[in-house]
Order: C-alpha cells, then structure tokens, then sequence
C-alpha cells in the first residue's frame, strides 16, 4: 500500500541537502539582484509597463496549469484597473477574472502581511465567486470536508482511473492549516526563496479546499518570492515557466508526495524552474523597451485612438494577421473608416503590407523583419 508523505510520523519536518542546493539558490539570488538593478535603471512608467506585463501572463499562466482560460484583455484590464495605470482601451472584466487578480495582487502587493485562515479564505471565494467551480458546486471560503469521500488527484476514464495523490482527511486540516499558517509567518531562519519552495509542497500536500489549491499555492510562491525580491513588484511569472514545464510539474510532485520527507529533488526542480524564469525575463524586459522606443519615435506623429489601440496591441502579442476587417472588429468602427485608419499608418511609414498573400491583405508594422505569422 502506498504511503503518502504527509502519513509519516515526522510529518512536516521536511528535510534537505543544503550542499546540493546551495550552487543552484546562488545563482538564483544573481539573477534577482541583476534583474532588480536592470528594473530600478527604467522610468516610472516602464516599470510600470513590465508589472503589467508579467502580472498579466502570471495570471494566465497559472489558470492555464489547471487547463482554465481566461480572456487575456480582461485579465490585463482588471489588472490594470486596480493598480489605477492611465491605460487606453480597457474592458470590462468578470467576476472570476477579477477574483483571481485580486487575489494575485493581494499576495504580491501586501507580500509583508501576516498570512491567515481568514485571508486564504478571501482568496478562495474571489477564485470562485458563483460557488461554482464548472457546473459543480463547491465548498467556498472555508476547508474542504470530504463528504463524499477521501479528496483525491485522480487522471484516466471513469472505471479506470489512476490515483496519484490523496490527501490529509479533513478532520485533519485544522491542524494541518494552523502548523503551515504559523511556520509561514514565523520562520525566519530559511532563505525567502527556499521557503517558497517548501511552502508550495506543503500547501498542494495539505490540499485544504476542494478546488483552487494549484493557484493558490503559486500565489503563496509569489508572496514569498516578493520577499525574498524586497518588491511588491513582479518582473518574473514562475506560473508561466511552470504551465511550460507542466507534465515535469506533475510527476516531480507525484514522486515527492509518494517519497519521504527528504525533499531534495522537488528543491532542485523548482529552483531550475525558477531560473529559467528569471532568465526568460529578458525576453519580455526586450518588448517593453522596444515598446518604448517605438512611442518615443512616434511621439510627434499625428493619431487618432483606434490607431493607438491597435497599434498596441500590435506591439504586444497580437494574434495572428491584421487585416482591415480585424481592425473593424477591434476598434469597432466601419469597415471604410478601419481601411483609411491602415491607409492613413501606410503613408507615415508605420504600418506596410505582409507579403505572404491569402485572401485578404494583412499589414505589418514596418521594421518587422520576421514573417507574419500564418495563423489567423
């Protein structure tokens, strides 16, 4: 019979190898360090910029792992709209959308308040604010209380399923809560970033509510992250090196859970993830500034808001072709207005046709030098 490792007597006295480790969270701290110092260097409002940026994929991400999709220009709106950035072309976002962005921030912003039961509580009802999670109902707000059965990560079809995981029973999870809330607050002897590691095992271990538990123990990976950073602001998305890493995610955390209390191997796992996390930085501290530096070539030029929304949107991650007709649909104007817009970014160089051909002319902006992308 397989023994979990919360069914251990030491049970959560965790354990790990400070030799093995000790490479790994130095070059962790690095990279924190360069890419803070890289941060602090950029104005108010760039700054601003890669919050948002990350913030948004973050949130993305995280829902993703839990194969949840949520609409990227709401979660940027309400994003947005909380952290009251002057940002044209918002939209209205829904309830669940704003639930987990409020939580996000809350972790992130206040990441030097003290956790509570009351607070995870508040988390989890903004996760689900219909007491609803799909079509079933859900207990909200407080812990799970296995009244159908052991609470169980279960995979495969009806009749054949696999367990990989069952956790802590319920009559347990007062205890079990109160032993991680007060370590969390009052540990102070492990360094920020391995505690966010630990913390994450031991929160998805305890499995205390009925659905959510995935995102919430990145949000406490966040919170601690942001301490480890000094900094409300978030520049990196572990979620989104994890949502890459997914199927690693998964099976590092089957075997840890179904290991002994030696957590090594998840340690070394999750500072890798986190590494390339911090590396991947780059790419997205890259697109801001080239954001930036195309505004500020621009700055004299002549437009009008539909081009300034588009454009961008253009700048970000636009999906797909602009043709004249998606340029309708998004700025919500008539086809002829949307083709003398283009026409109108044509003649002051900004926007020039795509060469790949199709039904329809698409546009790029001028100085891509990549091919457009042949999905629609």
């Amino acid at each position: 019979m397989i023994k979990y490792i919360h069914e251990f007597e030491r049970w959560p006295q965790f354990k790990w190898s400070n030799d093995e480790l000790l490479i790994k969270l130095g070059n962790v701290r690095h990279l924190q360090g360069k890419l803070v110092g890289k941060m602090e260097a950029l104005g108010f409002d760039l700054r601003n910029e890669a919050v948002l940026q990350t913030m948004t994929l973050d949130i993305l991400k995280s829902t993703e792992i839990e194969g949840e999709f949520l609409d990227p220009e709401q979660v940027r709106s309400s994003i947005a709209r909380r952290l009251g950035m002057d940002i044209s072309g918002l939209i209205a976002s829904d309830r669940n959308v704003d639930g987990i962005v409020d939580l996000m921030l809350d972790a992130t912003q206040s990441h030097d308040k003290s956790l509570t039961a009351d607070r995870l509580f508040d988390w989890h009802s903004g996760l689900f604010p219909t007491g609803r999670s799909g079509i079933n109902r859900i207990i909200v707000g407080a812990w799970r209380r296995d009244s159908t059965g052991p609470m169980q990560v279960i995979s495969g079809p009806m009749g054949k399923e696999k367990v990989h995981f069952q956790a802590p029973d319920s009559s347990q999870l007062d205890s079990e809560m109160n032993a991680f809330i007060n370590w969390f607050n009052q540990d102070q002897t492990i360094d920020p970033v391995m505690k966010a590691g630990v913390a994450h095992l031991w929160f998805v271990t305890i499995h205390p509510f009925e659905d959510g538990n995935g995102r919430i123990a990145r949000a406490l990976t966040d919170m601690l992250l942001a301490q480890a950073d000094g900094s409300s602001q978030r520049f990196y998305s572990m979620s989104a090196r994890i949502r890459l890493e997914r199927k690693g995610y998964y099976t590092i955390l089957e075997e840890t859970q179904k290991g002994t209390l030696d957590i090594t191997g998840w340690l070394k796992w999750f500072l890798d993830c986190l590494l390339k996390a911090l590396n991947s930085t780059d790419t997205i501290l890259a697109k801001i500034l080239g954001k930036a530096q195309f505004w500020k070539a621009h700055s004299g030029t002549t437009l009008n808001d539909r081009q300034k929304h588009v454009l961008n949107k253009l700048l970000d991650e636009f999906k797909g072709n602009l043709t004249s007709s998606k340029w309708a649909k998004i700025t919500k104007c008539s086809p002829d207005t949307a083709l003398r817009d283009i026409q109108d970014l044509m003649q002051k160089g900004i926007l020039v046709k795509g060469t790949s051909g199709g039904r329809s002319t698409n546009y790029l902006l001028s100085g891509i030098l990549h091919e457009e992308s042949s999905s629609s």
